[in-house]
């Protein structure tokens, strides 16, 4: 288990009530944000705490890990600067009664601030530049203690919670359907262009036969018969645009099983073959899926593949524990 604190002023009702976390992908001016980069890391069972208005106003244990959807409607003009992509986490939220006011408690909180990416300043105020940042475990107890007994039962609630992997396709299914809207409506695009874009995001049609062109078999499991395998993007569909959802660079040829693996962020390749597993994911649940040891290597790649896998890394692998 992990401890995150989130900073909700702006949207806190929203997230709370609707039980999520959600944040854009990067700033406005595109650039990188640590505080929005560790929504990847989240995963299931861990313990989120919800700081509005200078108190701890709610307890929330992740029921999911990271996956991407719009910004949410409910709210809203906040965030008016927010990129409609962004991250998402499920949360199953408690509010409390006992709404600790952490600058009563600061020479006790003080030294258990982590050097780097604190939740607090010194002086107990918020930082407003912090969305989700991960908390050391002694400043976590301190934290429950003054809490007291309303966080006994979420933190064992969160302990007993299953750690198989979790079903993410209901967020992803909202956002690419909602791609396919658009697509729907554009005039600068005929239908044959749309079908072959649509029957691409499942991997199959035109893009599926260029990617057989580069691919023979599945990089994981070596299944040959093109019935069992799906053509997977390397930039996901839901990010790309036109042309590289039908660039058959942008794809690997691998069973259902490693697809979902893949393509939700729990293993990747690096340039050389290598296999990449990502350190959220369930190790028993993906050596019966059919993944092989981390050491694993699955042969060479092309040049652009290899430019849409450095994406896969960079911007879908969940990513490793600060």
């Amino acid at each position: 288990m992990r401890y995150w604190w989130v900073n909700q002023n702006q949207t806190s009702r929203q997230e709370i009530d609707g039980g999520y976390l959600w944040s854009p992908k990067r700033n406005a001016n595109d650039a990188r944000n640590p505080f929005y980069e560790s929504m990847r890391e989240v995963a299931p069972g861990d313990l989120i705490f919800s700081f509005v208005d200078t108190r701890i106003a709610a307890i929330g244990i992740a029921e999911s890990y990271c996956s991407e959807l719009p910004k949410p409607e409910e709210f809203g003009n906040a965030g008016a600067n927010w990129g409609n992509a962004g991250w998402c986490v499920r949360v199953r939220f408690e509010r409390l009664v006992n709404r600790v006011r952490p600058k009563d408690h600061m020479e006790l909180l003080r030294p258990l601030l982590p050097d780097r990416y604190a939740p607090l300043q010194g002086n107990g105020n918020g930082i407003q530049s912090v969305y989700l940042t991960r908390l050391p475990e002694m400043f976590t107890e301190s934290l429950l203690a003054l809490i007291g007994p309303e966080s006994i039962a979420v933190r064992q609630n969160a302990e007993e919670m299953d750690q198989e992997i979790p079903a993410v396709h209901v967020d992803l299914e909202r956002w690419e359907h909602h791609i396919e809207s658009e697509l729907d409506r554009s005039s600068v695009i005929t239908p044959t262009e749309r079908e072959d874009l649509i029957v691409a995001r499942r991997g199959q049609g035109i893009f599926k036969q260029r990617v057989m062109q580069i691919e023979k078999r599945c990089r994981i499991t070596g299944v040959e018969n093109r019935d069992h395998l799906r053509a997977s993007h390397c930039k996901p569909w839901r990010d790309a645009t036109n042309e590289e959802r039908l660039d058959g660079e942008n794809g690997l040829l691998l069973t259902p099983s490693i697809d979902h693996l893949f393509d939700r962020g729990f293993i990747s390749f690096e340039g050389d073959g290598a296999l990449i597993i990502s350190p959220v994911a369930h190790l028993p649940s993906l050596k019966r899926m059919g993944v092989p040891p981390d050491d694993f290597r699955a042969g060479g790649f092309s040049s652009g593949q290899r430019r849409f896998l450095e994406y896969h890394r960079d911007a879908v692998l969940l990513r490793a524990v600060r």
